[in-house]
């Protein structure tokens, strides 16, 4: 990795990829700068190791993520974005728009009128402009917005990531763990889970392109199978094999839009459930090529972040 002495600004700080993407910078000496829109999204980053916490600025000034002058005085200085931010469901306080469109839109500013080398943002498999689920062509929009700036930008578009203590993996933890599990449609949609530190190699990677065009890759996980068989080999750790009962898709679908009529806030969406079971076939062969990483496999994943013994990064 090219030794340069700027940051690189990350928005999303306070997630888990972000806080274990500034470990990685910092080993690899390159100091990190946290944006954040809440003071306690602060203090979450003022929490990581006293060896990392020197090489991360947290700044002071608490952003909207659609603040475009805001973000642009934050990149000052910096030599690239990396842009973590984005939600699978609209809530009162949250909208596809802002979150993805606008946010987007602000980053792609902050980038062009600082000169930076290059924005990397982390999409979704499957999103496209033209989808006819809300978020993944919200997504899909986002992307086009970064694709369109001079800045050159690389996106990577990612299904589940399994990680240390993110929802996807309580998720999944939870259902191995148990004697029978209640799955949308009988657990039969397509899952390809990427491992957290194999998409930390990618987006570090990505940094450092020296290419000046701006690049899309699909990239998962090793192996693509549904996801009742997930749950099964996350459960043979335990040395459980849960029952799968299945709840239909199109009642669950009916059930999300009940919740989207009676609450401001509902626990899930058909936009979010269409996410959730959008099938995932991935060719990884470009984004392994060019990004020149390789690929955990999927029980080293799983033993590493699900098992009884799970270790942390």
């Amino acid at each position: 990795m090219p030794s340069d002495p700027r940051p690189v600004l990350v928005t999303g700080a306070n997630g888990q990829i972000a806080l274990q993407l500034f470990e990685r910078l910092a080993q690899r000496g390159v100091p990190g700068r946290a944006l954040v829109r809440s003071e306690r999204a602060a203090k979450r980053v003022a929490e990581l190791p006293d060896a990392i916490r020197p090489q991360i600025e947290v700044l002071d000034e608490a952003l909207a993520y659609s603040d475009a002058p805001g973000i642009t005085r934050a990149a000052a200085g910096c030599r690239a974005i990396v842009h973590l931010v984005g939600i699978l469901k609209e809530g009162s306080n949250s909208s596809y728009r802002t979150a993805h469109e606008e946010s987007c839109a602000a980053v792609a500013e902050a980038a062009d009128a600082n000169e930076l080398d290059r924005v990397v943002y982390l999409s979704i498999f499957g999103s496209h402009p033209t989808s006819s689920n809300a978020c993944l062509a919200s997504k899909g929009r986002a992307e086009e917005i970064l694709m369109r700036a001079k800045t050159p930008a690389t996106v990577l578009r990612v299904p589940m990531v399994v990680g240390p203590d993110d929802p996807a993996s309580r998720a999944l933890r939870a259902q191995a763990t148990k004697d029978s599990v209640t799955l949308v449609g009988g657990g039969e949609s397509i899952h390809q889970p990427i491992d957290v530190r194999d998409l930390l190699e990618a987006i570090l990677a990505a940094l450092y392109d020296p290419g000046s065009e701006s690049r899309g890759f699909d990239l998962g996980g090793p192996e693509a199978l549904p996801y009742r068989d997930l749950v099964t080999r996350a459960a043979a750790l335990y040395g459980k094999a849960p029952r799968v009962r299945k709840i239909p898709v199109g009642l669950m679908k009916l059930v999300a839009a009940v919740m989207e009529k009676i609450s401001k806030d509902p626990p899930i969406t058909r936009a979010m459930l269409g996410v959730l079971e959008h099938d995932d076939h991935i060719d990884n062969r470009t984004a392994i090529e060019h990004l020149a990483i390789g690929l955990t496999p999927l029980d080293d994943t799983l033993g590493f972040y699900l098992g009884p013994k799970a270790d942390s990064p």
